[in-house]
């Protein structure tokens, strides 16, 4: 189970291994919150040479795990758990260290509680997007299109799309029909990397994402769409509902719904480390 997890309105891409039990958290985004590199790739790769010339190989503490880049499809990254990103904190002079390391204890905690009990873990999503500065209603819709967008992933899972690669072309097809932008090109509208697109989107745009997400699973279950290509027509087709509601709200409104706005943080210069 893939997911983001929040470090002073920082994200860190993270997955949960269900077998081991445990948070395995993307090391780049770490290494990015204590260092504030402009290339936090670049230091990694740095770190890790350096300190196997002392005699510490770096890379035997990591996973490669699939995250979401971003450009929006996900690549083989260096993952650690708990124990091993104390190890790597500890290579890196950074005042977030302390803070960091409580930080990195907590979240185990609270994954076992979640399991325990799963409305925790809304309530968590919800803490996290307050955090980021979401107003209630802006809430109500992400998490309302979290419950549209679970329920159309299910039906492909069961009518035989392969997850990931197929999930993120279906997802692209039904996104490039509403909006008539790739999920690349919207992201780079709004100025995002790595960040998640839905988690930037305004009211408008998560409505009509969760409508043309909606509209595909419902003619998918009318058709009985099986497979990545009827899946796809009914992508296309729900992707167009959406595109005529819009085009129908944009000129009475006289506003686009998609734009580039979003929710970043105003930029501060950003110093390399020497």
């Amino acid at each position: 189970m893939s997911s983001i997890k929040i470090f002073e309105n920082r994200q860190v891409r993270s997955v949960w291994d269900e077998t081991e039990e445990k948070w395995y958290f993307s090391v780049v985004d770490v290494v990015l919150i204590l260092t504030n590199s402009p290339d936090p790739k670049d230091y990694w790769y740095r770190m890790k040479k350096r300190e196997k010339l002392s005699g510490i190989e770096l890379s035997t503490i990591c996973r490669q795990l699939k995250l979401e880049s971003s450009d929006g499809k996900k690549y083989e990254t260096d993952c650690a758990d708990v124990q091993g990103l104390l190890r790597i904190i500890q290579s890196i002079p950074s005042p977030k260290a302390e803070p960091l390391k409580q930080w990195l204890a907590k979240t185990g905690y609270e994954r076992m509680q979640e399991i325990a009990n799963p409305e925790q873990s809304l309530d968590r999503a919800r803490g996290n997007w307050q955090k980021l500065g979401r107003n209630e209603k802006w809430i109500q819709q992400r998490m309302t299109g979290q419950e549209t967008r679970n329920k159309l992933t299910d039906y492909w899972k069961d009518s035989g799309v392969k997850e990931k690669d197929e999930f993120a072309l279906l997802t692209n097809i039904i996104h490039q029909e509403w909006t008539g932008l790739t999920v690349k090109k919207h992201k780079d509208l709004k100025g995002l990397k790595s960040q998640n697109l839905r988690d930037h989107m305004s009211e408008a745009e998560l409505i009509f994402t969760a409508l043309a997400e909606l509209s595909t699973r419902q003619i998918a279950e009318t058709v009985e769409a099986k497979g990545l290509h009827q899946n796809a027509q009914s992508g296309k087709k729900g992707g167009e509902v959406a595109k005529n509601a819009r085009i129908e709200l944009e000129s009475k409104s006289g506003k686009n719904v998609v734009t580039g706005e979003n929710f970043l943080p105003p930029q501060k210069e950003i110093k390399k480390l020497k």
